[in-house]
This record gives structure tokens, C-alpha cells and sequence, in this order.
């Protein structure tokens, strides 16, 4: 059986979607919405909508909407009575019992099966590396100074060199070719299975309640690619998931420490760093930092003090400041990882080196100081202006100013000169304008190929649930069943009767279509269709009376195509004819 539409209706009425979405997304208000980067995309610009009054969401961007309930489906990859649960939990309902369907049922036994084999891999994997079969790859980890206490610890293990050992060690153990090739440890071909990892240091890599999703395997010998990581499966999301989260998140320091690998990570755990975590060979991104700002505020990067390293540290910056998050950058010099440093220096200095780690955006300033010579005094110059530009990022006047003081002082600028710098520069330059200017071409193209008359009806839909007060005035010249596109009908049907009652909820209606992805998200843009730009009253009088207008001219022409009878027809024409003169008055 289904949750009846009244307990649906209950958990999420409970649920404020700016409060539930701002857990996950960093908002900032503008007018009566909020906007923030969307977690479902990449973006620089913040096209991602959260409407209070709507109980919404919507991207402008990929076109990802919703209510409250769906973004968590979306965002934690959750199925629809897994969404509802977290949300009953978080606003302290109890949930009447029910039995899963079969399709959920189905979901369920799939996602238990490759968390076994996961954990049934990972197992054997340790095996081998305690075996005779794996001296070579302990050998490693014993030149790499990991006690058995770490190795254990982290159930590092050993693919053999084998191409199908894991394979038959799973198939022994039950589990069908179908399973094991979606578990993505296994190739399934017509000559059987053969297995992704083999001669490979194994790292299993956990979620953050310590179950095996996946793993990362560490090449023996001249092999390549030299690291490996699990393909995504219905339990890994290598964007989502953070190597040592599991144990960092019981750290009880107040910030994590990222790397950039596997064994960095190991080696500072070792070292008595447990908050240390690393992404999954993979860039960083807004996901990982959303997931992180579940556990703390501050982060210091432990990037490798090589190029590579200082650009893997640009790219994080943004990404962590994005999601609310304070950085610092640890200065490694002249040691190339953290591994090699606590090796050569110990635990204690490099304690001290994360005690003295540097702001994020006077790193960055830094780095951008080496591309210019101040001897040159054109480019000189031409460093002052483009810190300036960047000085730009900060909103707030105050923190602003502080940080005008802060490299004024650092590069021999004054306050005031500096200040100015930036003022001039502030007319001339927006961060992310480029991105901007270019939205409207993309939009502009799509609007074009967008049927006028769908838009009509949307634009109608997404004004009265914006304007409950214009109901009135229109209702006399349109019904429900002037939207010809049937779902746009269907969705009309319940505003207007919502409407007639004098409430507006369509985070209520979307509920009516949680299980049918492609509809949900047309409803999410029907209700977030971009309003025309009017401000006076004659504007708005026009601006309203040219979409009724059009609304029921279509509605009466595709009417006409379907009634054959002359009356009919002439009756018609008259009504069209007395359109064409509408006029709906605001007063």
C-alpha cells in the first residue's frame, strides 16, 4: 500500500523547504526567493531557485524542480518512502506502517545484495594480502611504514594477478553473473567473468556508516593507470562520498584536513590526524563540499605542494567557499605530500604548519603574485588591477575592507590607494558576468523553439499562483479546460480548485506527481515560468489580458477543429471576435 496523499501532504507542510535545502545548498536571499549554486549541475552562477511562498525548488539552469520531498529524492539518490522517512524523522512524525511495493522491494534487495558482495570482495582481498600471494604488495605497505594495526584498520587488501580469482570466489559464494556485473567489480562477457582489479594494492572505500561501496586499487609494478577506482553502482557516487569520512566525522576537531589520495590519508590517520579525508579520484566538487559542511565549517587543504597540487587547490577554493565553508591552505614546502613531511618531521611540526596555514584568498593572491614581475612596472600595475577585481568577490563592505587591508600590507599597497582601486574597478567588473551574459542567448534560443501557446498557459498557471488575487478577473474568461496540453489541464483543474478555496499550495500539487519523473519536472517549470517585467498598472492590465487572450483563442481554435457543426462553428467566431477587444481591468 502508498502513504495516503494526507500524510504525504503532512510530513512535507512540516518540512520548510528553505530550511531543508539550505543544509545542503548555501542560499542567499533575493527579493522573496533564494538562490544558491545547483547541487544537480555545474555551474559558476547561481540559477538555482528556492521559493518559500511555493514550498519549491527549480534550476533554471538544467531545469531540476521540485518540492521538498523530491529534492531529497534527488540529492541523496533516495527512493520516494526513504525521503519521506528522513523528513518525518527530521519534523518528529510518526509514519503509519506499510509493506513495499514490489518495485521498492526490488530496489531494496538490489542495493543489500552489492553491499554483501562489497563487503564479501573486501574480505578477500584482505585474505590474499595476508597470503602468500601477496607478499609483494605487504612488502609495499611495509616500505610505506603502515603498521598491521593501519592496514587492519582500514582493510587494505590485495587483487591478485589473476584475471578472475575474485570472480570465482563470488560466484562461489552464489551470487549470478547479473549481480556481479552491476556490483562493477566483475566484466561479464561471453568467455565469463573477469575481474576489474588484479595485481593491486586494494583500499575499500566506505560510506560514512563504514559499509564497502567500493574500492581504489594501487597498481604493483609499471601498470597503468597507476590508481583505479570502482565504476559508480547504485550504492558508490564518487561525488557524494569522501575517503575516511566514516572515521574523520568522529574526529572531534572543529575542521577537516582534505588530501588528494589514498594513502595521504592513511598515513595522517596513522600520524594521530583522523579528521583527514580525500576525494575519489575525482575533482572536487559542490557535492563533496555540501557533504562536508554536514560535519564542519573550516577545512584545510594538504594539497601536494607541486604544480599539480596548487591547481587541484585553486579549483577546491571556490567550491568549499561556495558552500559555506572557511579554507586554509597548508604550506607542505619543501616537502612534496603530508606523508613525506610527517616521515621527515614528525607529527608535532606538522601540527604546527596546520596551526600556521595560510587564509584561501591570500593563497590565491599569492599564487597570482608569481605570474607577475614587479620590476616591470606595467605589470605591476596589472597585478594591483586584477586584485582588485578579485577583491570584488566579497559582498560585505566590512569583510571587504579587512581583506584590503590585509594585502595592502602584505604587498606594499596602501589602504586607501587600494580601496579606490577597487571602487573604480567595481563599475567596470561583476564576477561572473561572462557566465550572465550569456544566459540570455541559451534561454532566448530555447524560448524560440518553445511552443507560444504551451508558454501561454504556463505563464497564465505560474501569475495566479503568484498573484492569487488575479483569479478573480480571469475566471471568467478561462476554465480548466482551456489548457489544451492535458498535463498542463490537469494541473490547471488544481490551482483553480485550490484557488476557488482560497489557498494556494503548489508544493502540495507536485506531491501528485512524485513518481512520474517527466511530469514532475514540467509541473516544477510550469510553476516557475519567468514572469514578464511590468511595473505599472496599465502594463500589468495589458500584460495579463494578452495571455487570457491567447489561452482561449487556442482553446476555441483547436474547439473548432473538432466541432463540424455550422452554429457551432459561428458561435465560435463571435467569441473569438469579442476577444480580440479583451480588456481585464486590475482596479
Amino acid at each position: 500500500m502508498y502513504y495516503p496523499d494526507t500524510v504525504v501532504e503532512e510530513v512535507r507542510a512540516a518540512n520548510d523547504i528553505v530550511d531543508v535545502i539550505s543544509q545542503y545548498v548555501k542560499l542567499t536571499k533575493k527579493g522573496s526567493n533564494y538562490f544558491g549554486l545547483c547541487p544537480f549541475h555545474s555551474e559558476k552562477t547561481g540559477s538555482f531557485s528556492v521559493s518559500r511562498e511555493k514550498q519549491m525548488y527549480y534550476c533554471f539552469g538544467c531545469g531540476a524542480g521540485g518540492n521538498v520531498i523530491t529534492f531529497l529524492m534527488e540529492y541523496e539518490n533516495a527512493a520516494f518512502p526513504e525521503a519521506l522517512k528522513m523528513l518525518a524523522d527530521r519534523a518528529g512524525i510518526r509514519l503509519p506502517e506499510r509493506e513495499a511495493t514490489k518495485e521498492e522491494k526490488a530496489a531494496a534487495d538490489l542495493r543489500t545484495a552489492l553491499l554483501e558482495i562489497n563487503k564479501e570482495a573486501a574480505r578477500y582481498f584482505y585474505y590474499q594480502l595476508k597470503g602468500s600471494r601477496g607478499g609483494h604488495a605487504m612488502e609495499y605497505l611495509k616500505k610505506r611504514q603502515l603498521s598491521d594495526e593501519t592496514i587492519k584498520k582500514f582493510g587494505l587488501g590485495y587483487a591478485c594477478i589473476s584475471g578472475d580469482d575474485l570472480y570465482r570466489y563470488l560466484k562461489s559464494k552464489g551470487y549470478s553473473d547479473s549481480l556481479l556485473a552491476q556490483s562493477g567489480l566483475v566484466r561479464i562477457d561471453e568467455k565469463g567473468g573477469h575481474d576489474k582489479f588484479w595485481n593491486r594494492v586494494m583500499f575499500p572505500i566506505m560510506d560514512v556508516n563504514s559499509r564497502v561501496i567500493g574500492f581504489g586499487g594501487r597498481v604493483m609494478g609499471e601498470g597503468t593507470p597507476k590508481y583505479l577506482n570502482s565504476p559508480e553502482t547504485r550504492i558508490f557516487d564518487k561525488s557524494r562520498n569522501l575517503y575516511g569520512l566514516n572515521v574523520a566525522r568522529s574526529s572531534r576537531k572543529p575542521y577537516l584536513l582534505i588530501c588528494e589520495g589514498y594513502m595521504d590519508v592513511i598515513s595522517m590517520h596513522q600520524a594521530g590526524f583522523t579528521n583527514a579525508v580525500a576525494s575519489l579520484g575525482t575533482a572536487f566538487t559542490l557535492q563533496h563540499g555540501v557533504l562536508i559542511k554536514r560535519y564542519v565549517n573550516q577545512v584545510i587543504l594538504t594539497y601536494d605542494s607541486d604544480e599539480a597540487g596548487i591547481k587541484a587547490a585553486l579549483r577546491a577554493i571556490p567550491i568549499l567557499r561556495d558552500a559555506g565553508i572557511s579554507v586554509k591552505v597548508l604550506n607542505m614546502r619543501p616537502y612534496k605530500d603530508p606523508d613525506e613531511f610527517i616521515k621527515a618531521e614528525g607529527a608535532e611540526s606538522f601540527q604546527k604548519r596546520i596551526d600556521e596555514a595560510e587564509n584561501s584568498f591570500l593563497f590565491e593572491i599569492g599564487v597570482l603574485r608569481k605570474q607577475y614581475d614587479f620590476q616591470d612596472p606595467e605589470q605591476k600595475t596589472a597585478f594591483q588591477n586584477e586584485t582588485a577585481r578579485k577583491l570584488l568577490e566579497f559582498r560585505e563592505e566590512l569583510e571587504r575592507n579587512n581583506y584590503i587591508e590585509a594585502v595592502a600590507s602584505r604587498y606594499g599597497m596602501g589602504y586607501e590607494q587600494l580601496k579606490r582601486l577597487v571602487a573604480s574597478q567595481a563599475g567596470q567588473y561583476r564576477p561572473g558576468q561572462a557566465e550572465r551574459n550569456r544566459e540570455p542567448a541559451a534561454r532566448k534560443k530555447k524560448g524560440e523553439k518553445d511552443d507560444g501557446n504551451r508558454r501561454a498557459q504556463r505563464l497564465l498557471l505560474t501569475w495566479l499562483i503568484s498573484e492569487p488575487a488575479l483569479f478573480p478577473k480571469v475566471s471568467p474568461y478561462v476554465r480548466e479546460e482551456d489548457f489544451t496540453d492535458p498535463l498542463y489541464q490537469r494541473v490547471a483543474a488544481m490551482v483553480f480548485e485550490q484557488l476557488r478555496e482560497g489557498r494556494v499550495n503548489p508544493g502540495g500539487i507536485l506531491n501528485h506527481f512524485i513518481n512520474m519523473e517527466e511530469e514532475y519536472r514540467s509541473v516544477a517549470e510550469i510553476f516557475n515560468t519567468t514572469l514578464q517585467d511590468v511595473s505599472t498598472k496599465e502594463e500589468r492590465e495589458k500584460a495579463v489580458s494578452d495571455i487570457v487572450r491567447r489561452v482561449k483563442l487556442n482553446s476555441l481554435e483547436q474547439a473548432g477543429r473538432q466541432d463540424g457543426d455550422l452554429n457551432a462553428l459561428q458561435q465560435l467566431l463571435k467569441q473569438q471576435a469579442q476577444l480580440r477587444t479583451l480588456h481585464i481591468s486590475l482596479d
